[in-house]
Parts: C-alpha cells; structure tokens; sequence
C-alpha cells in the first residue's frame, strides 16, 4: 500500500489479534491504499471483524464500508457485551475443535449445533447462514468468511473459560438439563418402564428418574457423573446472574 498513512487506535481486548506496534494505548499509523474499506484495512491487520463493535473516524462513529483517508484518526472497539443478535432464541454453531463447549452449552438448554466430523469451512459458512446460527471457532480464516450470518472468536483454548466467555457475551436463556448433551434434541420426562430396555439391569435397581432425547432416543438418569455436572450447571447459573 502506498497511500494515506492513518493512525489507528485498537481496543485493548482486540490487542491479541495485532502486532506489538498497535497493541498500545496510543496505536500506530497505517499505510492504506486509499480505496479498501475500514473492514478491509482492520481484517488486514489481524483483527476478525466479529470481534468489532463501533468504528470510530475523527470522534464519529461510521460503517465498515467508510474508506479511510488523509487526516481522519481510527478506533476500533471491540463489541458491546451482551452482544444482541436479531430473533430469538439465540442459537449457536461450534466447529469440530469445540466439542466440549457444544456439550456444556446443550447441558445449559442452549441450542448448539456440532458435529464430530469436520464438514470443512465452506459448509460450517453456509449453516450458519441457512439456520441463522452464530458460529463460534478460534479460526480466523473460518470467521472472515462472507457467507456467515454471525460469529465470534473463542478466546480460550480452556472449556470452563471458553463457556464463561460464551455466557458472558451473549447472555443466552439457560434452561439446564432440557437438550440432549449429544445430539441437541429436546429432552422429556420418561417412566422406567418406557425406557427398560435401554437400562442395564444396575441402572434399573438403582435410580427411578429419568428424561430421553426426543430426537436420538438416548436415555438420561443421576448417575455417578451427575454431581460434576451440576457443579457446571450451578456455577453457569451463577455467573449469568451477575
């Protein structure tokens, strides 16, 4: 680029997307080509633009289709938190390296799409496009995708922190233990007998509660895992009441 030279200040919380001479408070001057758009100019520098909130140009705030030129000052937000999406309820879509936060977030009635097989990015783009879905990844590339009707980076590589930072940007409606954990159906109350034949017989002497999975059939009871994850559930609802 042998344009304007701009300076742009980056949000601290868009800092571990940039190179060390825009992590700072006072920002760094960007050579732009005069023609791209700010969208272009901020995904260049490393930031995906699902982490952007308002763009700011000489104190007032303009769309990612602005060019930048000679003389204007950039800042770049990150976005507002709870971040809102139009329609509800809000629904999600994970990619194939967030298996476990798809099963914490159906754990907590959130409605996550997932599947163990990768389907590869083109397809993951047009889900989300078709189903309307929120797609979550720590792939860049997969989130500067057009097709996507709306993302967001995960920021941790660690479940408990990733589902924390979920709750916490978009504050979906919790309804612990209703979603099947491995398919995402709904759950209904079913009576032993209903469910007998999907029991071993130390599941049916032992516990008389249980809920199956509308969609894929899988019976659910308080097993030896169940404190562990009302120990999530709990902390969840916690959180979300902050």
């Amino acid at each position: 680029m042998n344009g304007p030279e701009i300076p742009f200040v980056i949000a601290p919380e868009l800092h571990l997307f940039v190179g060390a001479a825009h992590a700072t408070a006072a920002g760094a001057p960007v050579v732009t080509d005069g023609s791209s758009t700010l969208g272009h100019v901020v995904e260049s520098l490393g930031v995906p633009l699902t982490e952007v909130g308002r763009l700011v140009v000489n104190g007032a705030e303009v769309p990612v289709s602005h060019v930048p030129r000679a003389g204007e000052r950039v800042e770049v937000y990150a976005v507002e938190r709870p971040q809102r999406f139009p329609g509800a309820p809000l629904r999600f879509l994970l990619d194939v390296h967030l298996g476990t936060l798809a099963r914490r977030l159906r754990l907590l009635g959130v409605d996550a799409a997932y599947t163990n097989e990768d389907p590869g990015d083109a397809a993951l783009a047009a889900l989300s496009a078709k189903e309307r879905r929120v797609l979550l990844s720590r792939d860049r590339g997969l989130l500067r995708r057009r097709e996507i009707w709306a993302g967001a980076f995960i920021y941790s590589d660690r479940p408990d922190e990733q589902l924390r930072d979920v709750l916490d940007r978009f504050a979906p409606e919790l309804a612990p233990w209703t979603r099947c954990t491995a398919c995402n159906g709904p759950l209904t109350d079913a009576d032993k007998d209903s469910v007998r034949e999907h029991l071993e017989h130390g599941t049916q002497r032992t516990y008389d509660v249980f809920a199956q999975c509308t969609a894929c059939g899988r019976v659910y009871w308080r097993g030896a895992h169940h404190s562990r994850l009302e120990a999530i559930v709990e902390k969840a609802l916690r959180d979300s009441a902050t």
